[in-house]
């Protein structure tokens, strides 16, 4: 449908040191993998923080690209992002939606049940600037079993279902007017475009606007984690397709960041002084990339 974009070389910044590999570990989605770094998110001061999911741990990279673990406890996290007041909220596949005070790197819960059941499986969230909290709840769903959910809950806890019967939700972020939430649907290679308003005349008490596609991949296994910049383009990390899409805001294909060192590439996160530089997870080697992009990211909750 569109000629091959521009390619945009990756640089590698960092790795989990193989001290930190952990064979053995049971983990029902990644068993026998040492490492599977996921969910990265930068603090003010330019620390970058993501998951290890098989190992339940989180790690930090100093600016300098020293790699150092955080805290390790009984879960697997997955999606990971800053609180402006400094809490690292964390899509544990396991335990629901955690928090932690990396001041003190104690590992809470904030919501693990929903009326009266567990969570399927949380796999990312995202912040509006609210403070509302958007996150997949993915579990085991897939195309044949499409059950997951997207839910949306409020700074007080307060939740409300805005998606359900999803064939594998995964990354999710919102459009830099917050009008539109994306989300990523891995088993059927594809992205939505979710209005969070709806209009008159969709079905009574309807949670969100006419939902449609907004770009169809093909390849690899499907897109995972997903940022925005300040036009509103859309990165998309293609996992098991080694790359990262950059889609403009009518979904046209503009560059396609190329990554040197494995294929599953999995989130990313806009930083640098410009906010052009994309942090990029390749979780099975453990590695941190960096590339240069056109247009600055999306500002981070962090930070206002």
């Amino acid at each position: 449908m569109f000629a091959a974009p521009p390619v945009i070389k990756t640089t590698l910044v960092g790795r989990v040191p193989e001290s930190f590999h952990v064979h053995g570990r049971q983990c029902d989605r990644y068993e026998g993998r040492p490492i599977y770094i996921e969910g990265p998110a930068l603090a003010r001061d330019g620390t970058l923080y993501f998951v290890d999911i098989p190992g339940g741990r989180i790690f930090r990279m100093t600016p300098d690209g020293t790699i150092s673990l955080l805290v390790e406890y009984d879960g697997h996290p997955n999606g990971l992002k800053i609180h402006r007041d400094g809490r690292i909220f964390i899509a544990d596949y396991r335990n629901g939606i955690m928090f932690v005070d990396p001041k003190v790197g104690k590992v809470e819960p904030f919501l693990t049940r929903l009326m009266n059941e567990g969570l399927h499986g949380p796999n990312d969230l995202t912040f509006a600037s609210n403070g509302d909290i958007y996150f997949t709840d993915q579990g085991n769903s897939d195309i044949v079993r499409p059950n997951g959910r997207v839910v949306k809950v409020g700074p007080d806890g307060e939740w409300t279902i805005l998606l359900e019967n999803l064939p594998s939700p995964n990354g999710l972020v919102l459009s830099p007017d917050e009008k539109f939430l994306y989300v990523a649907l891995t088993r059927t290679n594809n992205v939505w475009k979710v209005p969070l308003t709806a209009p008159p005349g969709i079905a009574p008490n309807s949670r969100v606007g006419t939902t449609g596609v907004f770009v169809q991949m093909s390849g690899g296994v499907g897109p995972d984690g997903m940022a925005v910049d300040e036009a509103g383009n859309l990165a998309v990390a293609h996992t098991g397709m080694g790359c990262v899409w950059l889609f403009s805001p009518l979904g046209e294909p503009l560059y396609r960041v190329v990554s040197e060192h494995g294929l599953s590439v999995s989130n990313m996160v806009y930083g640098g002084n410009d906010r052009k530089t994309l942090y990029i997870t390749e979780s099975s080697s453990g590695s941190i990339l960096t590339a240069n992009m056109p247009v600055s990211g999306q500002g981070l909750y962090a930070e206002m």
